[in-house]
């Protein structure tokens, strides 16, 4: 972070700004503190300068220039307190601002480790040769092995195994890949061994894919300004030519020079913004600091105005409408086994404490929550993608894929027929949630039913949505149709797609903006990443996103607290209201000021006082949003 030239200057100049004021107070002679505010006006202003001189090299006057020319100013006329103050205020902008382009930048960089920097590719003699990942050219053939990255976008030709990719399609298990079947560079393949024909160059692979899609997203997604920013061009401009009409036109008639740059640059500290940047600025930070205090983290100024133009909120599935732990949801023993619920768990987790399956891990899980003492397992066997099997108190069991009921017949089922099996099967199935059966000595035991289970608050979070947005939020997953439609159902949202690559979820939110939406994603995964470039505002889980999705969202719900996005916007809401009243405040004391200067004479000393007072007046009220109160508006307010 201190490598940044922006972040070293705006602390130097802020530590130089704060020495100043304490030698001030202290009783310090002039000269000392007067040395420490002008070293502030170099450390903290010759970016901003530099910066409004390229400006104005493209005929265009902003503020960053309007500000030096205001601190020298204050500082000509013995206000260095009130120029050293802008100086500061503009440093730390630049520098916040610097700060987030570079941790976006680096997070993209560090997506590219996630596809590995060689492979094996087979030769056209069947010989393996380790070679850089980027010079596989497509009909290269590579292996993989159990536990390797994959290193391009192939299609298998030989082989079975299970590959996590929840990186591209953020689906919480592993997939089964047979020949046939893609596979994507950077997900991870598990116990077997693939074979598979490159079909994508390096550079065309859904992981580069990403890259560039978070990178285009990040430099093309307009940036909606501040208010203050959106007045500032025409704002600069009224003020340098009034300053300069007001110094030269009386001197061309034979006023005193001394006593008319007096007035001038009296004129240019009343009319100054200071009070409209602080207008703006302290009741969206303070916004800012609650939210955080409640659990979410605001990137900026800019992110927690836009929050309250949201229109519509799109949310990904695992991991952000549910926890993405998958957890055994019910067992289901058959009757003629004698066999109860932990009886079958107790069996199955035996067998599944040598498999390295998240499947496995699961019911291992819920047999220890249980308290079960889990027997020992000998012979133990596994077939990546079907099953595992081994011997546990005396009888053979076998715990996998429900095509290991095929190899039983009805006549073996007893009181729990075959068809009933596959009807749990099914069932499961069909509300998104994964079946593991089981069979003991050969014959039907049972399944084991696992799901990724919902987030207690997500129905009421979507209720609440809708209701603050005047939209019902919508559903952009890449897991299939089942378990979204399941998902869907459960929480109340009724806009569903599913089965989306990462370049679809984009395609999903552009689509949403282009009938008007301002869109508010909400999703934790590194396919999340380029929707949540691209949207209006990207929201990311904080405790278990990915880096990517954590640099590339606008907001971090450190908690992965859904029920806190109604009153963020809520809050948001109300921050813009209070802006608005501070701009009002701010307005008339300046035209006040401004008019009393032009056409009486306006006493330096009560310039000032009327100046400053305007800022804490309008510092002040920005503070209220500090509160607790506040959010507990907010919270009544997104209720309602």
């Amino acid at each position: 972070m201190w490598a940044l030239p922006e972040i070293r200057w705006a602390t130097i100049a802020t530590v130089l700004f704060a020495a100043g004021g304490l030698a001030q107070l202290a009783g310090a002679s002039a000269p000392v503190w007067w040395s420490l505010y002008l070293a502030c006006y170099v450390t903290g202003g010759w970016e901003p300068a530099l910066a409004g001189l390229r400006a104005l090299r493209e005929r265009t006057l902003d503020v960053d220039l309007l500000m030096i020319v205001a601190a020298i100013g204050a500082a000509s006329i013995g206000q260095v307190f009130d120029g050293a103050m802008l100086i500061v205020i503009f440093a730390t902008s630049g520098a916040l601002e610097a700060f987030a382009t570079a941790r976006t930048a680096d997070s993209v960089r560090a997506l590219l480790d996630l596809a590995p920097d060689q492979a094996t590719r087979l030769d056209a003699d069947g010989t393996e040769t380790l070679v850089p990942a980027a010079v596989l050219v497509v009909g290269d053939l590579i292996r993989v092995r159990p536990g390797e990255r994959i290193g391009a976008d192939a299609v298998v030709v030989a082989g079975d195994s299970e590959v996590d990719q929840a990186s591209i399609t953020g689906e919480s298990l592993p997939v089964v890949k047979t020949a046939g079947d893609e596979v994507f560079a950077g997900t991870l393949n598990g116990t077997g061994a693939l074979t598979a024909r490159v079909h994508r160059a390096a550079g065309d692979t859904v992981i580069a894919r990403i890259v560039a899609m978070v990178e285009q997203a990040s430099a093309t997604k307009s940036r909606t300004q501040l208010v203050i920013e959106r007045v500032e061009q025409r704002y600069s401009i009224g003020v340098v030519v009034a300053t300069l009409a007001l110094f030269t036109i009386p001197l061309l008639f034979g006023a005193d020079l001394q006593s008319n740059l007096l007035r001038a640059m009296t004129f240019m500290i009343v009319a100054s913004p200071c009070a409209v940047v602080l207008a703006t600025m302290p009741p969206l930070l303070s916004a800012i600091a609650l939210a955080g205090r409640h659990g979410v983290l605001v990137k900026s100024a800019v992110v927690m105005e836009q929050l309250a133009d949201t229109t519509v909120v799109a949310f990904d599935k695992t991991g952000t409408l549910t926890t993405g732990a998958i957890r055994v949801a019910d067992v289901h023993p058959a009757p003629s086994t004698g066999l109860d619920e932990e009886g079958l768990l107790r069996l199955v987790a035996a067998v599944e404490m040598h498999s390295e399956h998240p499947l496995g891990a699961a019911i291992v899980a819920a047999a220890r929550d249980r308290g079960l003492q889990l027997p020992s397992a000998d012979r133990f066997r596994s077939a990546p993608g079907h099953a595992v099997e081994a011997s546990v108190d005396g009888s053979h069991v076998q715990a996998g894929k429900p095509a290991l009921f095929d190899a039983t017949g009805p006549a073996q089922a007893d009181d729990l027929t075959l068809a009933q099996v596959r009807r749990v099967v099914a069932d499961a199935h069909d509300a998104g949630r994964t079946a593991v059966a089981v069979v003991i000595d050969g014959r039907p035991a049972g399944v084991v039913v696992l799901a990724d289970h919902i987030r207690p608050e997500a129905a009421a979070t979507v209720a609440a949505l809708a209701t603050v947005t005047g939209t019902p939020p919508v559903l952009l997953t890449g897991d299939n149709a089942g378990a979204a439609r399941s998902l869907a159902a459960s929480t109340g949202i009724t806009d569903v797609h599913a089965g989306l690559l990462p370049e679809d979820k984009v395609e999903r939110v552009r689509a949403l903006q282009q009938q008007g939406g301002r869109v508010m994603l909400v999703g934790d995964g590194v396919n999340d990443a380029p929707a949540l470039a691209t949207a209006d505002l990207g929201v990311a889980m904080g405790r278990h996103g990915s880096d990517l999705a954590l640099t590339s969202a606008d907001a971090v719900l450190v908690r992965d607290d859904l029920a806190t996005l109604p009153p963020l916007i809520a809050l948001s809401r109300r921050g813009r209201r209070v802006v608005a009243t501070n701009l009002v405040i701010a307005a008339v004391f300046i035209t006040v000021l401004v008019a009393w200067d032009l056409l009486g004479h306006l006493p330096l000393p009560l310039g000032v006082a009327g100046h400053e007072g305007s800022t804490v007046i309008v510092g002040l009220n920005g503070l209220r949003l500090l509160t607790d109160a506040a959010w507990r508006r907010a919270t009544r307010s997104a209720a309602a």
